[in-house]
């Protein structure tokens, strides 16, 4: 490398050494107004683009606390990515990194709030598969654009009014899915309809009768026809709807 790269490298990280943190020098030779334009116009957009896909941590933590938490990120991660569809995920991953200074539901709930961006933007192609076959005799097909999700706080109920100081003994159980409209849809899930999407989504060539049987037995009612019925009931509601979009052979 040459040392005309060595100077232009060096100007390029001074350059955003300082966008991230005014503390750091800025390159010479650029008047401070135009650095603090920059500054602005950097800070300003990462800010929209996050509140964009967190409005309810937002509101929840208020102003002064939302843009001190925009301004550690800003200055403390490096993103992996250019694309601005993924800052969202870089975003959950440090506050994750850094949940001992913050309050503890908040990289649950910002992973709630940002799965309602990759369902609206997640284009996995459907599966082969046969929508109308039988449920009970071949092996349920989960939809690519539906999603199981546990939980250990109530992120459906944190709010500006809700903001719990410990989760609860129970996790939250919760589906996400698109439909055929392109309607992002959210729901509470019983904890046997979301044990019935885990054996789904883990896809090991299962039909639903033999799902229906291993969910019996790990409830402890392996013959109560009841449960049964229920269970089958269940599963036809969740083709019904498009989470379960049908079957594919074993």
């Amino acid at each position: 490398m040459s040392a005309h790269d060595d100077r232009l490298r060096d100007r390029q990280f001074a350059f955003a050494a300082h966008l991230r943190d005014a503390a750091n020098p800025p390159p010479p030779g650029i008047e401070p107004r135009r650095m603090a334009v920059y500054r602005e116009l950097f800070r300003a957009t990462l800010e929209s683009l996050l509140a964009a896909n967190f409005p309810v941590i937002r509101r929840t933590l208020g102003d002064d606390a939302w843009m001190t938490l925009v301004g550690d990120f800003h200055r403390e991660h490096r993103c992996a990515t250019p694309l601005f569809t993924e800052i969202a995920p870089e975003f959950i991953a440090w506050l994750a990194d850094n949940v001992e200074r913050l309050p503890s539901w908040l990289p649950e709930l910002a992973h709630y709030e940002w799965m309602e961006l990759r369902a609206q933007i997640d284009d996995a192609p459907l599966p082969p598969h046969a929508p109308d076959g039988d449920l009970l005799t071949g092996v349920p097909v989960l939809s690519p654009q539906a999603w199981p999700l546990a939980y250990a706080w109530p992120v459906d109920r944190i709010g500006p009014a809700f903001q719990p100081a410990s989760s609860p003994v129970e996790p939250t159980l919760l589906l996400v899915r698109r439909d055929a409209a392109m309607q992002v849809h959210f729901a509470r899930l019983s904890a046997l309809a979301f044990r019935l999407l885990q054996m789904i989504e883990a896809d090991e060539g299962h039909s639903g009768q033999t799902l229906i049987d291993a969910l019996a037995h790990e409830a402890g009612l392996p013959d109560d026809a009841a449960f049964a019925h229920d269970a089958r009931a269940m599963l036809q509601r969740l083709r019904d709807e498009g989470t379960v979009i049908g079957i594919r052979s074993r």
